[in-house]
């Protein structure tokens, strides 16, 4: 394998799409006038709800925390956001932040993983309020590297013993259209790639799980990965990133034709869940954000509510998972209109049902404890 260096992982791994922000802080090419580094609160204060059912239990699976600059979103951004729901856990999902800046390269992920399972201990002592922050970290790994990955994994559940449960290495590749920053050594394809896939297989030595970020286009990619490794567990990000800009930019009906197939395909595979959410970023193509005013939680329902329905359908809600996506989907919404919006669209599900969605898978997927 041709030696990569660490601007090449993150740039094949999606960087600049893979949340909507990354190091630059913003979508490259993509910027509106409230397509900023940093949401524009006063901007989503404009659309004011109050929670809906604020004591529904939530376990939120997805979201980031980072310090850039500029673009600062840390534990007291994250309690803020949540404090109207019933947010009783969260997961952290990687996103580039506080990398070592010494030491092996591949090594230097392991510097994130250290970063969270700080935050996560001040949140468990109980001095920030209720919520549980981060009682599941999901770090990154070069799985290019092959068996040589291992020791990375090893280093992750060192730095986090009780709390680290998986890796995202990200599959989001589109034409320069859509990912305009897009390394030219981008594989379009690394979910297939037999030297990704050498360091996938030691997922399941060491019972962690992965992350599938990717867009509508490469689905298929994902169900392949499923199929060859039946006993690693993945977690399909973002509803499987349908796109809306670019050369996609006005073809919603052909997107939503392409991706329910791709989507139907995956759920066939019981070591497959999905995240629901996560739609709301530039890469989507609704446009919140050139909006005078955010959304509405009705108007969120109007406009996600046939992929939502789709995928839980599929899966089923046992193996589906509401997601905020904070800070990145921030940008389109507030987070009690975000979750506002999840209630509202459940409201003909049984409790049970609900549960699995809002709490419970989650809680079975992460290994999480009772909070």
């Amino acid at each position: 394998m041709a030696k990569i260096t660490r601007r090449d992982f993150f740039n094949q791994a999606g960087l600049y799409t893979a949340g909507g922000l990354a190091l630059s802080g913003a979508l490259p090419g993509l910027a509106g006038k409230k397509s900023m580094a940093q949401p524009a609160l006063e901007w989503l204060s404009l659309t004011a709800e109050a929670a809906v059912e604020p004591e529904l239990p939530i376990i939120d699976p997805h979201h980031h925390l980072w310090e850039r600059p500029g673009n600062t979103y840390m534990l007291a951004d994250l309690l803020k956001d949540t404090s109207a729901h019933n947010v009783r856990q969260t997961v952290f999902v990687e996103c580039t932040s506080m990398y070592r800046a010494d030491g092996p390269e591949e090594l230097k992920v392991i510097g994130e993983t250290e970063f969270v399972q700080g935050v996560a201990a001040k949140s468990a002592s109980g001095n920030y309020g209720e919520t549980r922050v981060a009682t599941g970290i999901v770090g990154s790994a070069n799985l290019r590297l092959g068996d040589a990955v291992a020791p990375v994994l090893e280093a992750h559940m060192a730095a986090s013993p009780q709390r680290f449960r998986g890796i995202r290495h990200r599959a989001a590749w589109a034409d320069l259209s859509v990912t305009p920053n897009r390394s030219p050594n981008a594989l379009e394809h690394v979910l297939l790639d037999p030297d990704f896939r050498k360091g996938y297989a030691h997922l399941r030595t060491y019972g962690l799980s992965f992350e599938g970020w990717l867009y509508h286009t490469h689905i298929a990619d994902l169900s392949d990965l499923a199929k060859t490794f039946p006993d690693t567990t993945i977690i399909l990000n973002h509803l499987g990133g349908p796109i809306g800009i670019g050369t996609y930019a006005g073809r919603r009906n052909e997107v939503f034709a392409a991706w329910k197939p791709a989507i139907a395909e995956l759920a066939q595979y019981p070591n497959v869940v999905a995240k629901v959410g996560g739609i709301q970023m530039v890469v989507n193509g609704y446009g919140w954000h050139e909006r005078a005013a955010p959304p509405s939680s009705d108007e969120l329902v109007a406009a996600n509510q046939d992929w939502y329905d789709y995928i839980i359908e599929q899966f089923g809600p046992q193996r589906c998972m509401f997601e905020s996506n904070f800070p990145v989907d921030k940008l389109s919404c507030s987070y009690t209109v975000l979750w506002n919006q999840f209630k509202k669209l459940t409201k003909g599900y049984s409790a049970n049902e609900r549960a699995a969605m809002f709490h419970d898978t989650a809680k079975r997927v992460y290994r999480l404890p009772q909070v």
